[in-house]
């Protein structure tokens, strides 16, 4: 452990400011470019001790739990609540550029598509009972501790304004002292409730969790581990005019601006396209949109999110026909033989992107491919294996879904 008085130079791919101490680089969160701090420097992590020059890009954060004078403790659900707008936006697409510049692609990248506050209708928040209270927010960074919370301006305001209803179902569930998680999505019928990490619940818990949740009529669905312990009433979230019950705890978007800017994107690029190929299709985000004008062949490999979708299509009059297929795409990639038969390709995999895929949609020559992702860095590296074999960049579109973090989603599309 040293101090150090030391410049920052910019913010990292994190979020951190970074700057060069005596023995390589430093990372000192909420900290901004031009900034120079006082530090404790412990390795490559540094603690603000005082800080002398304060960046004229610095704001007021939003909420009282932000940062090292939060309420509570330092919340580790944002990390850019003290940038200015235009220094914020502009790191968003820079990681962008940033990726693209790393694999040697050229491509226009268009300005980022904003977030804003109360937003987001899906979010993990993390509990634990202690002998006075219940403990509901978000972990500390890089530590076990909770910061409780009383507000979050990143969420939507039906998941703010039922935080104490939250409270009263995680209380009835708790078992013991140790932390669980609640996936907390909000739906057109109410609030989805999936928890994860509580382990013995007798039945007499159970019951009680369940009574919690009937007395409750903000509460759509309670489950546990995957297990639905009851629902009220049938979750819907709707996917472009068609109504899905998404399973306990599975991937939805996590804003539903963000979640309409890329269905745009990808609906704009397949253009006339009669038959299209969603890879990654989850419960159906693009897949039922698409199937308003093609023919869709949607493949998952999770077995509930893939029946969620079959179940919409069946039952929404004016799709085109949807097919559906389970099939682990990383272990067994749909071949080349196989998509040369779509006129489009939609593909929207985990962060590690899709490389083995990836190589396969290359061999097939299909004519368009829109590539969606949440980690530019695995984006450009499948990018750039499309681009070896002739395939062109025609828009990169930066979508901010995740506001005051350093997470940013990607739509690429690519032509033959």
């Amino acid at each position: 452990m040293s101090t150090e008085t030391l410049t920052i130079e910019k913010i990292g791919q994190s979020g951190d400011g970074i700057t060069r101490g005596p023995f390589g680089p430093v990372y000192v969160p909420f900290t901004l470019p031009g900034e120079t701090v006082a530090l404790a420097v412990n390795k490559d992590k540094g603690t603000v001790m005082s800080m002398s020059d304060v960046s004229p890009e610095r704001v007021a954060p939003k909420c009282r739990h932000f940062g090292p004078e939060g309420e509570n403790g330092t919340c580790g659900g944002c990390s850019l609540q003290h940038a200015s707008d235009s220094l914020y936006q502009d790191f968003k697409r820079q990681l962008v550029l940033d990726a693209l510049k790393s694999k040697a692609l050229q491509a226009e990248v268009a300005p980022l598509v904003l977030a804003h506050p109360g937003e987001r209708r899906r979010t993990v928040f993390t509990a634990r009972r202690t002998e006075k209270e219940l403990l509901l927010g978000y972990n500390q960074p890089e530590t076990h501790h909770i910061v409780s919370i009383s507000e979050c301006p990143i969420a939507s305001p039906g998941i703010v304004s039922r935080l104490a209803v939250i409270r009263t179902v995680a209380k009835a569930m708790a078992v013991n002292a140790e932390p669980f998680r609640i996936t907390v999505l909000e739906t057109l019928s109410g609030l989805d409730l999936s928890f994860e990490g509580i382990k013995a619940m007798d039945d007499r818990q159970r019951r009680m969790a369940v009574e919690t949740v009937l007395g409750q009529k903000s509460v759509a669905r309670l489950s546990l581990n995957g297990e639905i312990l009851v629902e009220p009433i049938k979750p819907v979230i709707d996917f472009g005019g068609v109504s899905v019950s998404p399973p306990p705890g599975s991937f939805t978007q996590a804003t539903r601006p963000a979640e309409e800017a890329m269905s745009e994107l990808v609906l704009a690029h397949l253009g006339k396209a009669k038959r299209v190929i969603d890879l990654f299709a989850g419960s159906g985000t693009f897949s039922l949109r698409i199937a308003r004008k093609a023919r869709v062949h949607a493949v998952e490999s999770e077995d509930k999110p893939l029946k969620a979708l079959d179940f919409a299509a069946r039952n929404t009059q004016g799709l085109k026909p949807v097919t559906v297929e389970k099939r682990d795409l990383f272990r067994r990639p749909m071949m080349a033989s196989e998509l040369k038969v779509y006129d489009a390709i939609v593909f929207d995999p985990p962060r590690a992107g899709a490389e083995a895929q990836t190589r396969e949609m290359a061999r097939s020559g299909v004519k368009k491919i829109v590539a969606v992702s949440c980690n530019p860095v695995t984006l450009v590296r499948d990018l750039r294996i499309l681009v070896d074999v002739g395939y062109r960049i025609t828009s990169v579109t930066p979508i901010d879904q995740f506001l005051w973090s350093s997470h940013v989603e990607v739509v690429a599309t690519l032509e033959k």
